[in-house]
């Protein structure tokens, strides 16, 4: 299928109850159980809390998000930012201060720490503008759709990603989003979660992504392996071309997530790249695993997923395709605790608790 055109080809979302083995369910801890904080390997590293501890302020333009950045005694002070309304280039201009280096067409979030956007009210939806995270750590973004952002047309903004991170960012929490596009490159996008240049202890979770040429990478090119550590659970990647994710280097977890509708190729692992993919339910998709559109190899090790009406393109020079009888090829140790909801159970489970404006639901493992 055309890349530029994939993406109007309608989403199927009619899931199959189709029994499956559960993968190994490890305990979860108390603090990780809790409502409210980080999972996976934002878990690690320390922590992710975001702007826990500190003031809580109100903001419903772009403007006022940067002021709140900028009004903080340091880039550090721990701050909540509750956001309501449509954040778009209209309400949103370059604020200056000490403890802030933002921008007019973009949520700048650069050389600072200790933050939280969460949205709230009748929710909060950024339209047409990124959320550009660079050189920063311990940030927490939740309940918030992310739409439309373009690199080129206009207006762009954040290169084309809906939430981008690079240059040394560490721990960041992405929780209950939905990061959407209305097409793929050729009409101006770029991709939904994008990390790169040595990004690491990222966990994205609960959230839907769709209507994208391309899902996100971890690396921005084959010789950009300084990046990983980055957990995916409990989301919905509908009605995407490529890159979910596209993985180059590091490690990378995914359990209990609903792809649906992937074009071209799903879980794109190459150039080093280590995944462990558990309790995944994948459906009317192609190549939704392996190695793809590179020679250089990565790796995988799967357990209890579902294969759903997936087909599998034939191997070549550039395409290892991991099906049609997927088998691992690594080992990947997981360092945090983590339970496995039972596979054919995923697809009802995230269409109840994925994305932003459901409360923030979480798993309970009912199917």
């Amino acid at each position: 299928m055309n890349r530029s055109a994939a993406w109007r080809v309608p989403a199927l979302v009619a899931a199959l109850a189709v029994a499956t083995t559960t993968g190994v369910v490890l305990p979860m801890s108390p603090a990780s159980a809790a409502a409210g904080a980080a999972t996976g390997y934002a878990s690690q590293n320390g922590g992710t809390t975001g702007g826990a501890g500190g003031s809580t302020v109100r903001a419903t333009t772009g403007t006022q998000i940067h002021e709140a950045l900028c009004g903080r005694a340091e880039s550090d002070t721990p701050i909540t930012i509750e956001v309501e309304g449509t954040i778009n280039h209209g309400n949103t201009s370059k604020v200056s201060g000490d403890s802030c280096e933002t921008a007019a067409n973009v949520i700048e979030l650069k050389r600072i720490s200790n933050v939280t956007i969460i949205g709230v009210g009748s929710g909060a939806v950024f339209d047409q503008l990124g959320i550009h995270i660079r050189e920063s750590s311990n940030i927490i973004i939740r309940n918030v759709t992310v739409q439309n952002v373009k690199k080129s047309g206009s207006p762009t903004s954040n290169g084309g990603d809906a939430i981008g991170m690079e240059s040394g960012v560490r721990n960041v929490w992405v929780d209950h989003t939905t990061l959407r596009a209305s097409g793929g490159e050729s009409e101006g996008y770029d991709g939904l979660f994008d990390m790169k240049n040595n990004t690491q202890y990222v966990t994205l979770s609960y959230s839907i992504l769709r209507d994208s040429g391309r899902g996100g990478l971890v690396g921005s090119s084959e010789s950009d392996r300084s990046n990983g550590f980055i957990t995916y659970h409990h989301n919905v990647y509908q009605n995407i071309d490529s890159r979910a994710p596209l993985l180059r280097g590091g490690i990378a977890h995914m359990y209990n997530n609903h792809y649906v509708s992937l074009h071209e190729s799903g879980i794109n692992s190459r150039a080093g790249a280590r995944a462990k993919v558990d309790n995944n339910y994948f459906q009317n998709s192609h190549n939704v695993l392996g190695t793809f559109y590179t020679d250089q190899a990565g790796y995988w090790q799967v357990s209890g997923n579902t294969f759903d009406n997936v087909t599998w393109s034939g191997p070549d020079s550039e395409t290892n395709p991991a099906g049609p009888d997927p088998k691992s090829t690594t080992t990947v140790g997981i360092p945090y605790s983590y339970q496995l909801d039972q596979t054919n159970c995923v697809p009802n489970i995230v269409s109840r608790t994925a994305g932003d404006r459901t409360g923030m639901k979480e798993s309970d493992g009912a199917c």
